[in-house]
C-alpha cells in the first residue's frame, strides 16, 4: 500500500489499478491528488510488491476488496480500471455507507455478461489460451497472449524483456482474476440499488466486451453517469494518462462542491440560498 499524503482532514480518494499493472500505475494522478486529498493506492494479491494467495485460495473478488476496506474510512472516494474497477463496485455493494463515489474505467464485470456467451467469446478464448500456456510452462507466452489481447497486437514485443519477466510472472495470478470475474455474483439489481454517485468511463477505442458491460451497467442503472474518451482503449488511464487524470479529478472536485452543498452549516450552501 502507497500512501501519498496522511491528512486526516482531507477527503480520501483509493486508487485500484488493473491486472497486470500496480499501484505504480497511479503515480502522476496520485502527485496530483496528493495537495488536496488523502490519497491511498494499493497493490492487489500478486501484483506489485503483494504477494499471490497461492493457487489453494477460492478464486473470488472477496480477497483483493478485503485489502481496500481498511482504507475507506468513515468515507473515501474509489477510482478503479478494469480489474481494480470491479473492486470498486464491488466494495460500493457491501459497504455502500462508506464509499462516497465511485469512478470506474472500463470495469470488467464479466459476470454481469452471463447470459449472452456470445460477448464473452472472445475473453473466454484469452483466458483459456492463458490457462493452456501456464499449464505447458510458458508464463511469457500467456503474458504475450494477454498484454496483446487487452493492449493490441506488438504490444508485448514493444515491452522491454525485463518488463516482460514482470507480467509473465503474474499470469498464474491473472489466470484465477478471470475465474473470480466470471464467477462474481454482483449483479445488475445489485448495481441498480449503488446509492452513491457512480461515473463510468469507456474509451472509444477499446474491445466490445468492455463497452458491453458499461453499457450493462447502464442499463441496469441509468441515472449513472457516462462519458467516452476519445482515442482510449482498455488501457487508456496508462497509456493516455493525462486525458484520463483530468476527468478523474473535475469529477472529485464536482462530489466536493456537492458535499460542502449539502453539508447543513455549509458556507457554500448558504451562498446559494437567497434573502427572502
Amino acid at each position: 500500500m502507497h500512501t501519498l499524503t496522511d491528512s486526516p482532514s482531507r477527503g480520501t480518494v483509493v486508487l485500484l489499478h488493473a491486472s497486470a499493472s500496480s499501484a505504480r500505475q497511479w503515480q502522476a494522478l496520485a502527485d496530483a491528488l496528493a495537495p488536496h486529498w488523502q490519497v491511498h493506492a494499493i497493490d492487489f494479491h500478486g501484483h506489485g510488491a503483494r504477494p499471490d494467495r497461492g493457487t489453494d485460495a477460492a478464486p473470488t473478488l472477496d480477497a483483493d476488496a478485503a485489502l481496500v476496506a481498511p482504507l475507506l474510512g468513515r468515507g473515501a472516494h474509489l477510482v478503479g480500471h478494469s480489474y481494480g474497477a470491479a473492486i470498486a463496485l464491488k466494495l460500493a455493494h457491501q459497504q455502500p455507507q462508506r464509499v462516497r463515489s465511485v469512478l470506474a474505467y472500463e470495469p470488467v464485470l464479466f459476470g454481469l455478461l452471463r447470459d449472452d456467451p456470445a460477448a464473452l467469446r472472445e475473453t473466454s478464448a484469452v483466458a483459456a489460451a492463458m490457462r493452456e500456456r501456464l499449464a505447458a510452462g510458458d508464463a511469457l507466452a500467456a503474458g504475450k497472449r494477454f498484454i496483446d489481447h487487452w493492449s493490441g497486437d506488438g504490444a508485448w514485443a514493444a515491452l522491454p524483456a525485463a518488463r516482460q519477466h514482470g507480467s509473465a510472472a503474474r499470469m498464474a495470478t491473472i489466470a484465477r482474476q478471470f475465474d473470480a470475474l466470471y464467477g462474481e455474483p454482483l449483479a445488475a439489481a445489485d448495481l441498480a440499488r449503488l446509492p452513491m454517485p457512480l461515473l463510468l468511463l469507456n474509451g472509444s477505442r477499446t474491445l466490445p466486451v468492455a463497452r458491453r458491460i458499461v453499457d450493462a451497467v447502464l442499463a441496469a442503472r441509468p441515472r449513472s453517469g457516462h462519458a467516452v474518451l476519445p482515442g482510449l482503449g482498455h488501457m487508456g488511464p496508462i497509456t493516455h494518462a493525462d486525458a484520463f487524470n483530468r476527468r478523474v479529478l473535475a469529477f472529485l472536485q464536482s462530489q466536493t462542491f456537492t458535499e460542502r452543498l449539502q453539508a447543513p452549516d455549509s458556507p457554500v450552501r448558504e451562498s446559494l440560498v437567497p434573502a427572502l
